[in-house]
């Protein structure tokens, strides 16, 4: 279960599973679950002595109850919130409730919250099971605690976030860490969640893995290090012919850039020729910085049709306008018999004319997204595990969803891939114009196009990093910049 991903239907299902194993007492998983949350608390701040736990109406409180009995134990000094149980008197929950109280631990009103009180907070207000927005007194206190300058440890889940499509129900808490319990969440890695989970671990609480047996999950986790022995091998006698000739269809006048970089990109991703199919107007010099590149000025459909039957791949959309030459370029591409990658305006193109295609990547951010599915960019954040989903079905081939925890889909049932390891300095004009070249480097060196997408993504992911490294800092780092990165991302791949 390292790199799965669970929904909260799938969540269920472990605990079930797990709560059935032969020998395993009542409430044996929330005592694990309290224990865990301990030794986090131990090894994250270590010298904290006072600690504070939120605990909620359910079996999440019940977590939090626990808790509270085994770090009194150690010596730590508590402070517990809680409002009324709604667990049924003999769960879990209640039980942990009762034995914390006729331990003689006290339990404040949430009303009566003060950051101040605590060194460290501990989020056991809700899990998996809220559904509604908080905006009652834990919605009160949870904007409380972010106000404060207090760091807090969330047990399973921030409270607030659903974890099914990483959105915030109203408010969310903000945590420094998230102790997952049991197995990891999609919802913990995309979309408004990654700013409220911080460091997310999992807690196994000692569970078998064959508690997922027959389990399956919603995605697939792919981190920094999930990829570099996807990519397409390189032998030693190879020559430019092995690795592909890409085509970068784009570049109107006054968006010569975007399409530059998606090509440089690519060159950079190991695409063996890159030709830049571009405007008239700038084709002259657009390869003066970037020799490497082969450049073609296309006036016409035709031409472009021309230059398409020389090539393995083709990446269209950056920087190609919405105008009458544009248009063109994009239905030439739409219609040829090759991967294609699509991006863009010629994403913005098809969500006019919709049309299915099976072998294209289309890597739409969440506006783009929005309006090829005729929706709010809002509604795509939302959803966004949902629509990635209907993209792909409706549209074809496989779908990137860009954003914090970019998402890929295809048309066939299965799994999501998840990619995490990105960074707020890849936020950044152009930097989708990078991810455009990587993938179609990697088509044109013979990856299929749901490896493309994912391996893709998590390059651009890694080479970000680097970049961030390298420059000191996220903050003012270039697209260019990115693609430089590319080779030290692969390391030390031939």
């Amino acid at each position: 279960m390292t790199s799965a991903l669970f929904d909260n239907a799938g969540m269920r299902a472990l605990d079930a599973a797990g709560l059935a194993l032969p020998g395993m007492a009542p409430g044996e998983l929330m005592e694990r679950a309290g224990q865990a949350l301990l030794e986090a608390l131990q090894r994250h701040w270590p010298l904290a002595r006072r600690i504070g736990i939120l605990c909620g109406p359910g079996n999440n409180g019940g977590d939090g109850y626990v808790l509270a009995r085994l770090a009194s134990a150690v010596g730590l000094e508590l402070v517990v919130h809680g409002g009324p149980s709604r667990a049924r008197p003999k769960s879990d929950g209640r039980r942990a409730h009762r034995r914390w109280q006729e331990g003689g631990g006290a339990v404040h009103a949430l009303e009566d919250f003060d950051p101040a009180a605590a060194e460290v907070w501990v989020d056991c207000l809700f899990g998996i099971g809220l559904e509604r927005p908080l905006t009652d007194a834990y919605g009160t206190l949870i904007k409380q605690l972010n106000a404060s300058d207090r760091p807090v440890l969330a047990a399973d889940v921030p409270s607030g976030v659903d974890t099914d499509t990483g959105r915030v129900l109203g408010v969310a808490v903000r945590a420094e860490h998230t102790l997952t319990m049991i197995a990891d969440k999609l919802g913990l890695h995309t979309g408004a969640a990654v700013d409220c989970v911080g460091q997310v671990e999992v807690a196994p609480l000692d569970l078998p893995t064959t508690v997922a047996a027959g389990i399956a999950p919603v995605a697939r986790r792919v981190g920094p290090d999930d990829w570099r022995h996807r990519l397409p091998v390189r032998r030693k006698g190879a020559h430019k012919g092995d690795f592909g000739h890409v085509l970068v269809v784009g570049g109107a006048p006054g968006y010569s850039g975007a399409a530059r970089l998606a090509a440089t990109a690519a060159l950079r991703a190991g695409a063996g020729r890159v030709t830049l199919a571009t405007h008239p107007d700038h084709a002259v010099w657009a390869n003066l910085e970037r020799p490497e590149l082969m450049v073609r000025g296309v006036s016409s459909s035709g031409e472009l049709q021309a230059l398409m039957r020389q090539v393995d791949v083709v990446a269209v959309g950056p920087g190609l306008g919405q105008d009458a030459w544009g248009r063109g370029l994009w239905l030439a591409a739409a219609d040829a018999g090759l991967p294609r990658v699509v991006d863009a305006d010629a994403l913005n193109l098809l969500a006019e004319a919709p049309r299915r295609g099976e072998d294209w990547v289309l890597t739409p951010h969440p506006g783009e997204a929005a309006r090829l599915q005729g929706v709010e960019a809002a509604a795509i954040e939302s959803d966004r595990p949902g629509h990635a989903h209907a993209l792909a079905e409706r549209l074809g081939g496989v779908v990137l969803l860009k954003g914090a925890g970019t998402l890929v889909a295809g048309s066939e049932s299965g799994p999501l891939a998840c990619v995490i390891g990105g960074h707020p300095g890849m936020a950044t004009a152009g930097s989708g114009d990078v991810l455009t070249g990587i993938i179609a480097a990697l088509r044109g060196q013979g990856a299929d196009a749901r490896t493309a997408a994912e391996v893709g993504a998590a390059w651009h992911c890694a080479a970000a990093g680097i970049a961030r490294d390298c420059l000191g800092g996220g903050r003012g780092m270039l697209a260019g910049d990115l693609a430089a990165a590319l080779p030290a991302a692969a390391g030390g791949q031939p």
